[in-house]
C-alpha cells in the first residue's frame, strides 16, 4: 500500500417513535446482531450528514474549520471528510486531516477502483448516495466491502464511510425505519420528501415507497414516480407474483416482514431476485428493497 493509501485507510474506517396522525404500535426492530450493528451505523451516518449538510449551508466554507476537529461531526469511528467536485480534500474529523489540501482524485480501492471518483461521478448525477468498494480492515485483517455514503452540497461533496455486513439490505431496512419514522411525524405530509431525490430516502437503486392498506394504491414510489396512483393489484412480477398485495397482506397479519420476488433491475437490465423489508404504519405500507444479485 503506498504511502496516500496508509494515510486514507484511516480515514475510510470511519430514538424513539413519537406520536402522529398516523395510528400503529410501534413494529419491534430488527433483532439480530447484525441487523442490529448495521441499522445503527447506517442511522448515525444519516445524522451525521443532515447535520453537516445544514452546518455547510448556514456558515459555507467557514465550516472546514467545524469539520476538522473533534466534536459534533465525529460521531465514535465515524465522521465527516470533505471532498470538492475537482476531488481536493478539504476537511476531515478523523485522522485524515493530514490529507486536507491534497487532490484524491488517483485514489484506488483494494481492487484498484477509483472509488473517489466513483463518488464525484455519481454525485453529478445525483445529490446523495452511495457507492460500495473494497478496503483493507486493519481490525480485522482482510479486505471486506465497505461504503461511502455522500451528500452534495453545491460544489463540496460530504462523505461518511464505513464497513457494513450485507450492506445492501441492511440498507434498505434502515431506509424503511427512517421512513417510518418520518411518516409517524408527519402524516401524509411526510410522501413528498419520501418520494424526492432529494429527501434523503432514495440512494442509487435503493428507495420507499408507500402503499395504501385499504385502498391498495401506490401513494409513494422513489424508484419509478410513475407507479404513483396505480392499483397494487395491478402490479406483477416477471413470473406474475401480486407481489404488492402479498405486501399488503403481510402488513396485515404481522405488521412487518420480507417479501421476495423476481423483478427487472435497472441498473443491470436483468431480472433479478429481489428481496423487500416492509413495515406497517397505521394504513400504509412502508417498504424497500435490494436486489439480491446485483454486482455492488
Amino acid at each position: 500500500m503506498t504511502q496516500l493509501k496508509t494515510l486514507i485507510a484511516a480515514m475510510m474506517l470511519g430514538g424513539a417513535m413519537l406520536t402522529s396522525p398516523l395510528e400503529a404500535a410501534d413494529p419491534a426492530p430488527p433483532a439480530n446482531a447484525a441487523a442490529l450493528k448495521a441499522s445503527s451505523e447506517i442511522a448515525r451516518t444519516q445524522v451525521l450528514l443532515d447535520r453537516a449538510e445544514a452546518h455547510l449551508r448556514a456558515q459555507g466554507d467557514q465550516a472546514m474549520a467545524s469539520f476538522s476537529r473533534a466534536g459534533e461531526f465525529v460521531d465514535g469511528e465515524l465522521y465527516v471528510y470533505v471532498i470538492d467536485t475537482q476531488g481536493n480534500f478539504l476537511a476531515s474529523g478523523g485522522s485524515s486531516t493530514t490529507l486536507i489540501g491534497r487532490n484524491v482524485n488517483e485514489l484506488t480501492d483494494s481492487d484498484g477502483r477509483h472509488f473517489i471518483r466513483e463518488i464525484l461521478d455519481a454525485a453529478k448525477v445525483k445529490p446523495s448516495g452511495r457507492i460500495e468498494y473494497r478496503w483493507n480492515n486493519p481490525i480485522r485483517g482482510g479486505n471486506e466491502p465497505k461504503i461511502a455514503t455522500y451528500r452534495k452540497v453545491g460544489e463540496r461533496v460530504l462523505v461518511v464511510g464505513y464497513y457494513a455486513p450485507n450492506a445492501s439490505f441492511e440498507l434498505a431496512k434502515s431506509l424503511v425505519w427512517r421512513a417510518v419514522h418520518e411518516l409517524k411525524i408527519s402524516g401524509e405530509a411526510a410522501f413528498a420528501r419520501l418520494g424526492s431525490l432529494n429527501g434523503g430516502f432514495v440512494q442509487d437503486d435503493l428507495y420507499v415507497f408507500v402503499i395504501g392498506i385499504e385502498d391498495g394504491i401506490v401513494h409513494v414510489h422513489g424508484g419509478q414516480p410513475r407507479q404513483v396512483g396505480r392499483k397494487a393489484a395491478d402490479i406483477v412480477d416477471v413470473n406474475g407474483k401480486r407481489f404488492l398485495v402479498e405486501m399488503i397482506e403481510l402488513a396485515r397479519k404481522k405488521g412487518e416482514g420480507e417479501v421476495r420476488y423476481t423483478f427487472r433491475n435497472p441498473l443491470t437490465l436483468k431480472n433479478e431476485n429481489k428481496r423487500s423489508y416492509i413495515v406497517r404504519v397505521g394504513d400504509y405500507v412502508v417498504g424497500a428493497g435490494a436486489y439480491d444479485n446485483a454486482a455492488r
